[in-house]
């Protein structure tokens, strides 16, 4: 009779074999369901991988049509804005004046709030005499920027055309007061101290334009113009101290004779020249007031000399009566 073996003699059995008894009790179910599972985790990873794609070409088509933020849009037209800016400073040093109106006109629909274009527009409208677009621009910078001291002397200078002294004295004295606050590369504190001087010279105030002037001529930075030591000398003449005007003449007299050494065009030359003989005109003047015949005559001599090497015999002529007048 055979024995009748039980399930944990049969355990045993299949230990002894090397066999699990898990795995080999039902060998056709567990490979049917482990093919199943390697299919649908495929079709999972498929349709997963399917909607990236799908979703990564939108975020592109996106991306190429559409900013993805307001940030996006304000940068590129800030670099638009400033190409255009940059370009029409070169088309102004070509000469190009229109084409150079056009790019900044671009660079200001661009960007509303660049103040270097509406500057610079304005300073070409002003040279145009174009007066009222000039000053719209150089308001629009100050409503922009309150403290922007270019814009002030800018239309300091544009209020002096138009001999609104007041205006420009106010605009002055904001650009000298903005440009302690913000310095920038543009102006110099000599040329700003020099325009004032310039404003008070012409309204009178003799003792302010000499400060204003003396200021000027104290600054170490940028080249000194001549016409501002002439422009104290008229306010040291209208207080009546000759003699500083005198020594105010001989220094523009020495600074035109080294800016003709380094002229470049005749043309240049010409006009310095006749600017030192102007001023050994006034200079003469003032030497026979206090008496000085001497250096009168000296004055007027070199003042002969220039006007003949110009061959402008008319002046030449009523010098040469003056120095012999002196003798």
């Amino acid at each position: 009779m055979k024995k009748k073996t039980t399930k944990k003699a049969q355990v045993k059995v299949a230990a002894a074999r090397g066999v699990n008894i898990k795995t080999a009790a039902r060998p056709r179910a567990a490979s049917s369901w482990s093919i199943s599972i390697y299919v649908y985790w495929f079709i999972i990873l498929f349709f997963i991988a399917a909607t990236f794609y799908i979703l990564g070409r939108g975020h592109l088509n996106n991306k190429t049509t559409t900013p993805a933020n307001d940030d996006v849009v304000v940068e590129e037209q800030l670099m638009g804005a400033a190409d255009y800016y940059t370009h029409g400073k070169s088309e102004i040093l070509a000469g190009n004046i229109d084409a150079a109106v056009n790019d900044l006109n671009a660079a200001i629909a661009a960007d509303a709030n660049m103040v270097d274009a509406y500057i610079l527009r304005g300073e070409i409208a002003m040279q145009n005499g174009n007066y009222t677009a000039a000053m719209d621009d150089f308001n629009a910078v100050l409503n922009i920027d309150a403290m922007n001291s270019i814009a002030y002397y800018d239309r300091a200078l544009l209020n002096t055309r138009l001999e609104d002294f007041a205006s420009a004295m106010n605009d002055i004295n904001n650009a000298l007061a903005a440009y302690a606050t913000n310095p920038n590369d543009v102006l110099q504190l000599r040329d700003l101290y020099a325009k004032r001087g310039q404003l008070n010279l012409w309204t009178k105030n003799w003792e302010g334009a000499i400060a204003d002037y003396t200021n000027s001529l104290a600054r170490p930075e940028g080249t000194v113009n001549p016409s501002v030591y002439a422009e104290r000398a008229e306010a040291y003449t209208a207080t009546g101290r000759y003699a500083e005007a005198i020594n105010d003449y001989t220094s523009a007299i020495r600074v035109i004779s080294e800016q003709i050494q380094g002229a470049t065009t005749m043309e240049q030359k010409e006009d310095l020249s006749m600017r030192a003989m102007n001023y050994f005109e006034k200079s003469a003047a003032l030497n026979l007031n206090i008496g000085n015949s001497m250096a009168a005559k000296t004055d007027l001599e070199s003042a002969y000399a220039i006007a003949t090497s110009l061959n402008d015999a008319d002046t030449a002529d009523r010098l040469q009566k003056l120095i012999e007048a002196l003798q």
